[in-house]
């Protein structure tokens, strides 16, 4: 049995509110384990009359008919010496073995064994509390359990694993997030009865094989879980509910007889549930036992109540990282696990208060489970293994995603069950579409905001090919090949008659052209034709002699010309070097009240630059002004207040202007105004999650309250189309929405991330969606047409597109990237694969013409970091970026970001060639042969920002001074001037032109 057994594992994560198990093949394939044909399996315990312990669900049924032998958290009861159900008393191992038994009759029925298993632990358990799980084991038949200690390997047995160990190693081997060798990470398990907080430092790896991870701090709350937030729904249901229904609400809030104690545990399971529902929906009723109408809850409730309790979450996550020695900017990542960290007011609390963007899962209750499995590794086998067909399984490990090594009897297996040398490639785009193929683009920032800014026109054509036209030929004249043309400089004079050849002796001149026919002086007919005499012309062809090579030399120099002409229109430098200058110049202060303003904002596009910042009412003052001269075109208060205003974007012909909201069910308002006198063109009201997407016409909004994608005319803000976003089987309607970028687009201004200023460049006027069922759509804005495709992508994988391609990033054992054509979505072509299973790739952006680049992270960590630069057609080509994170594209060139030890940026060329190496600060892309660079990263606070110019083929920067005293995070900017907010004014500098 145990070379059967030889790969396959279980990871178990045995928690207070729900246990779940992950099952892993030898081939890597892993999934949630069944139970009673769920993946997650209720903690809960129930003792029958008969002493018989029932989990799970059973348990949870059983418990409604007599709740008195039910224990919902066996977990909790760990350092008790006996636990009374329905008249009996047990110890705690025996509650948890019951649990463990479920689990393991489940794992046999899948695989026919037992296998080898991991489980899990709180890092703060005593070894009391784990001997206790040590006996449970043995109860429930498992192998005697054996813990990792760093004095050598681990005895045989069922494995003990601290719970955020594994989660750590979860993040690292199987989302493939970097923490270096000496970094930390941050885990944040915040489950059903407990709060757990652990920061985790990367030692490498130990002599016996575990990934390394040392636990520094460790904290928590015993009493903060999602049974608090249930409890704080439950007191905000009675204040609903008690005033008029008395008496019904005593008896569940006191029961005193079974009947009573079934509906209070009933009013429970309601109250959860609306819980969870309010992390999809507005609002959410709940069945109240004795009350005839449902009584509804909000998430503005859900969120009211549990915002003082997470609090004391995210205060306890500063002191545990704080007592790990460690500021949360120095961590390398904050992880959240548990199911209650499903509620987004969790991360949004958590980023908001330590400033790092926390990552968290669809299905947070997983990944223990699954990181678990990394302490039982796989087997290297010694010939390649196919991976067999599975179902889908957590976080992207769908098992047709698994990628199998090559087969030794055929080609590589392709994406989706298809083969790799079978996949349909399209054929080649005509000249000119790449520049031509619609797109759309984001009009959310940041965490939901709205960019500060807009930039403006690329100059010139950018990619549009002028075709070299067909000169004319002379009437009555047939055109010799390479024949210039009629008013060519080397045309020559007109043919003479044939009947007056040249005069003996007197041959033709160069210039002269020669008489169809003749021939001048002795011999020029070749061997045995008489001289003087008439040489015929060559069957099918023009006539010999001097005057027809002249006719084909001058010819042939046109043909040069013209050639030469083309080549230097194709091959010009479409984006020149600026002319950055010695110094900033400043064009205008434009005042912004008598006050401070608590913030400013500003949008820069072609001549045209918008400035806004809040009035003492509320509302937000929106100012126009020429870049030029920085002269007021005009200046308008919105028609709405906001308690907080979230930025502006310059549009087309006009400004968006979208306030800020304290949660994502948070209503706030959008208003348009128009570019030409500021007035109210139309105004929307969103939530606070809700997103944009801008093509040339149309504005996309995101609805994630209504779980829909909507487009809106710009002009007027009336609905053009709408669809619901596609839903998986258990209808989560989880969504990304990426926009189609074009050549023109990426080719000009760019933000910080290097999303374009001007998106709707190229006539953009596409959108691609991808739904929780791993579909992508591609919705072309104007009309709102959909064509789809599925099972190509998570909404979590990396993706990019832009003009007729699709990029994806396929991680599962390595990873794989695979291109789509976006007009026929058929099978993708596989443009590049990782080396190892190790790797990881990360910041996928489109870099040219059919051409990607990424971040490829091996298992060795940052430092070796390389970049892939992939052309379709091509070998893939790579390169040293160490500890690289992102990656913004210059035309073909690269500006590669770190943020660690602190920001620096560093620019290659298309083969790799070091432009600019380790520069301090961040950059951004004014088009695509230029860039702009900021000694630092921008602040919301006044001080001075050093600016200097790049030209993407220059030697060196060309440093043109400092910004002073301005909010840098406030800043926009085009090819020639930069306008930012300061204390109390709008500065607007000019930096080249």
């Amino acid at each position: 049995m145990s070379g059967q057994q030889d790969g396959h594992a279980l990871g178990v994560d045995l928690g207070t509110s729900n246990t779940v198990a992950v099952l892993r093949w030898p081939d890597g394939r892993t999934r949630p384990l069944l139970v009673d044909g769920h993946p997650i399996l209720p903690s809960g315990v129930y003792a029958d009359t008969d002493g018989h312990l029932h989990v799970g669900r059973d348990a949870q049924r059983l418990a409604q008919a007599d709740p008195t032998g039910y224990e919902p958290n066996p977990k909790r009861r760990v350092d008790e010496e006996t636990v009374a159900l329905g008249g009996r008393a047990y110890r705690p191992a025996e509650l948890l073995a019951a649990t463990l038994r479920a689990v393991a009759d489940a794992a046999v029925a899948a695989v026919g064994f037992l296998p080898p298993a991991v489980v899990t632990h709180p890092a703060a358990w005593s070894p009391p509390r784990r001997q206790v799980l040590h006996d449970a084991l043995e109860l429930a038949g498992w192998p005697a359990a054996a813990e990792h200690t760093l004095a050598g390997p681990i005895a045989p047995g069922t494995r003990l694993l601290r719970e955020p160990v594994a989660a750590a190693r979860y993040y690292t081997q199987v989302l493939r997030r970097p923490v270096p060798v000496g970094g930390a990470v941050a885990v944040f398990d915040f489950g059903g009865g407990t709060l757990d907080v652990a920061v985790l430092r990367n030692e490498g790896a130990d002599p016996w094989g575990d990934s390394g991870f040392h636990l520094v701090a460790t904290g928590g709350v015993a009493d903060l879980g999602g049974l608090d937030l249930d409890a704080a729904l439950l007191r905000r249901l009675g204040e609903l509910v008690g005033p008029a229904h008395p008496a019904q609400w005593a008896r569940l809030t006191d029961p005193g007889s079974t009947a009573e104690r079934r509906d209070r545990q009933q009013l429970w399971e309601n109250v959860r549930g609306a819980k969870e529902m309010l992390s999809r929906a507005m609002v959410a009723p709940v069945a109240v036992p004795g009350v005839e109408a449902a009584v509804p809850l909000s998430r503005a409730d859900l969120e009211r109540l549990a915002t003082p309790l997470l609090a004391r979450a995210v205060a306890e996550t500063r002191d545990v990282i704080a007592a790990a020695g460690l500021g949360p900017e120095q961590l390398s990542g904050l992880f959240l696990v548990g199911g209650s960290t499903r509620m987004p007011l969790v991360a949004r609390l958590l980023h908001a208060e330590l400033g790092i963007a926390p990552t968290v899962l669809e299905q947070p209750e997983l990944p223990v489970a699954e990181g678990a499995l990394t302490d039982l590794p796989l087997p290297r086998p010694g010939r390649p293994v196919t991976a067999v067909p599975a179902p889908a399984g957590p976080h992207g490990t769908v098992a047709e995603r698994a990628a199998a090594e090559t087969p030794v009897s055929g080609p590589p297996a392709g994406p989706h069950g298809t083969r790799a040398d079978r996949a349909a490639y399209p054929a080649p785009v005509p000249a000119g579409a790449a520049d031509t193929v619609p797109d759309g683009a984001a009009l959310a920032g940041p965490h939901g905001t709205v960019p500060d800014g807009g930039g403006g026109y690329p100059a010139g054509p950018h990619g549009t090919l002028v075709a070299n036209p067909t000169p004319p030929r002379p009437t009555g004249h047939p055109a010799p090949l390479g024949y210039a043309g009629a008013g060519s400089p080397w045309a020559g004079s007109p043919p003479a008659a044939p009947d007056r050849p040249p005069a003996p002796g007197n041959p033709v001149s160069p210039g002269h052209p020669a008489l169809s026919g003749w021939s001048p002086g002795t011999g020029s007919g070749g061997p045995g034709v008489p001289p003087g005499s008439p040489v015929p012309p060559a069957p099918g062809g023009p006539a010999r002699g001097p005057r027809a090579r002249w006719i084909v030399l001058a010819a042939g120099l046109a043909l040069l010309g013209v050639v030469a002409a083309t080549a230097f229109w194709l091959l010009r430098d479409r984006h020149p070097a600026l002319d950055f200058h010695d110094s900033l110049d400043l064009v205008k202060a434009v005042p912004a009240g008598d006050e401070r303003p608590g913030a400013m904002f500003t949008a820069t596009l072609a001549d045209r630059a918008y400035l806004a910042y809040p009035l003492p009412d509320d509302r937000l003052q929106v100012v126009a002004v020429d870049t030029a001269t920085g002269k007021p075109i005009w200046r308008e208060p919105t028609p709405v207040a906001a308690e907080r205003w979230a930025g502006i974007r310059a549009l087309p012909d006009g400004v968006a202007v979208l306030a800020d909201a304290s949660g994502d069910s948070t209503p706030r308002p959008l208003v348009v105004l128009d570019g030409g006198d500021g007035k109210r063109r139309w105004d929307l009201s969103v939530h606070g999650d809700d997103a944009f997407y801008l093509g040339t016409g149309t504005l996309a909004w995101l609805d994630r309250s209504g779980n829909r994608l909507v487009g809106l005319r710009l002009d007027d803000g009336h609905q053009q189309w709408a669809h619901d976003n596609p839903r998986n089987e258990y209808g989560d309607a989880r969504t990304r929405v990426l926009p189609v970028d074009t050549g023109e687009a990426l080719d000009g201004s760019a933000y910080l991330d290097g999303s374009p200023r001007t998106p709707w460049a190229g006539r953009a006027d596409r959108l691609v969606q991808v739904g929780a069922d791993r579909s992508v759509r591609v919705i072309e804005l104007a009309g709102g047409e959909v064509r789809s495709r599925p099972n190509v992508a998570d909404v979590d994988d990396p993706l990019a597109a832009r003009d007729d391609r699709l990029y994806v990033v396929e991680e599962n054992q390595g990873y794989r990237l695979l291109a789509y054509d976006l007009a026929e979505l058929g099978n993708p072509k596989v443009l590049h694969s990782s080396a190892d299973e190790q790797t990881r790739a990360k910041s996928l952006v489109t870099c040219g013409a059919h051409r990607a680049c990424l971040l490829e992270v091996p298992g060795a960590g940052a430092d070796a970091t390389k970049v892939v630069a992939v052309t379709e057609g091509e070998a893939a080509r790579s390169w040293a970026a160490p500890k690289a994170e992102t990656l913004v594209p210059v035309g073909e060139h690269l500006l590669a970001g770190r943020d660690s030890p602190r920001p620096t940026v560093t620019l290659f060329d298309p083969d790799g060639g070091v432009v600019l190496r380790d520069r301090p600060g961040v950059a951004v892309r004014l088009d695509a042969g230029n860039v702009l660079l900021f000694g630092e990263s921008p602040s919301s606070g006044e001080d001075n920002r050093s600016l200097a110019g790049l030209p993407k083929n220059a030697n060196k920067p060309h440093e043109m001074g400092e910004l002073r005293g301005v909010r840098s995070d406030s800043c926009s900017w085009n090819t020639q001037v930069i306008v930012c907010g300061a204390e109390k004014e709008f500065v607007l500098y000019r930096f080249a032109g």
